[in-house]
């Protein structure tokens, strides 16, 4: 188990604003899921085969889409982007 976790940046309010709650419970799981990675975190998503930066993760089978970096010196998750088109 990791002892990363992960939170919203700038705010939940700004990045959930209008989401239906299932969406939001969908980014929350899989944030966690990415924070128990911890260091992992940075190979999952997109771009494919280069590690670190802004990393993008489909949701709901392509109807949404988090972008996050997992930052190491902090050892967290940021979720900094939610696309929702569903």
């Amino acid at each position: 188990m990791s002892d990363w976790g992960w939170e919203y940046d700038p705010s939940e309010e700004y990045l959930t604003k209008g989401l239906p709650p299932g969406a939001v419970a969908e980014v929350e799981r899989l944030a966690t899921e990415l924070a128990a990675l911890g260091m992992d975190a940075a190979k999952v998503g997109e771009p494919v085969g280069k590690e670190g930066g802004l990393r993008e993760l489909p949701i709901f089978g392509g109807l949404g889409l988090i972008g996050f970096p997992a930052v190491p010196r902090d050892s967290r998750v940021y979720v900094v982007n939610i696309v929702w088109s569903g």
